[in-house]
């Protein structure tokens, strides 16, 4: 991932998500929620997987864009940014309504159209492993690790609100870069996302983050 000067991205600044079904995009953009149910024993992961976790842990601050590849050739795209601990933002491009946004306390997917808001404790989702200051891979969330001259493959799972299924992680063995991930759902299907134009060290407005709590307690109380 190349290094760029700091930047102040803005929620104004953000592009909004192409069209995509509810399910597809919990599979795709928040894909780093979905993991296995299978119990798996602790072991201690290659040293140079772990130190690939390091490296992609210790990018503070990052964004980017990405295209997504559906379980039947479909295909979307959109932005991504994160910033460590515990915050990401999701968008697909328009005309898509969808969001998900993790503010460091909880995650929220969201259809700005239909007014609908789904909200999980992060602590509670893998996603608080990917978005943690350090990945430790030394725990029960590792399926298996991959090591080829070209792709450095660990893949993830654990049991869920998001229920079986399975995260594979894709890092370049020598920059340490992510390159993609793919999830393969309960029904064997994969969704993958590949992302590019990376930018590490960005400069990334809180209001990026903020979860609209407000839309969200109304709706309940609707």
């Amino acid at each position: 991932m190349k290094e760029h000067s700091m930047t102040k991205i803005k929620v104004s600044d953000v592009h909004q998500p192409k069209m995509a079904s509810r399910r597809q995009f919990v599979l795709g953009t928040a894909a780093v929620m979905a993991c296995a149910a299978m119990p798996f024993p602790v072991w201690a992961a290659p040293s140079a997987a772990q130190q690939i976790a390091d490296h992609f842990s210790s990018v503070k601050t990052m964004m980017g864009e990405f295209v997504q590849f559906g379980p039947r050739g479909e295909q979307t795209g959109g932005k991504f940014f994160i910033e460590r601990p515990g915050k990401l933002r999701f968008n697909y491009e328009k005309p898509s309504p969808m969001r998900v946004i993790s503010d460091g306390k909880n995650v929220v997917i969201g259809n700005t159209k239909l007014k609908t808001w789904d909200l999980y404790p992060l602590n509670k989702t893998p996603l608080s492993l990917l978005l943690a200051d350090r990945i430790d891979l030394s725990n029960q969330m590792v399926r298996d690790v991959k090591q080829e001259a070209d792709l450095t493959t660990i893949v993830l799972g654990d049991r869920t609100v998001f229920g079986d299924s399975t995260i594979t992680l894709m890092f370049d063995p020598k920059s340490f870069e992510l390159r993609q991930w793919t999830i393969t759902d309960v029904q064997k299907k994969d969704t993958s996302v590949m992302i590019f134009n990376v930018q590490n060290g960005v400069q990334l407005d809180p209001s990026v983050f903020e979860i609209p709590y407000a839309d969200v307690h109304s709706q309940k109380r609707g």
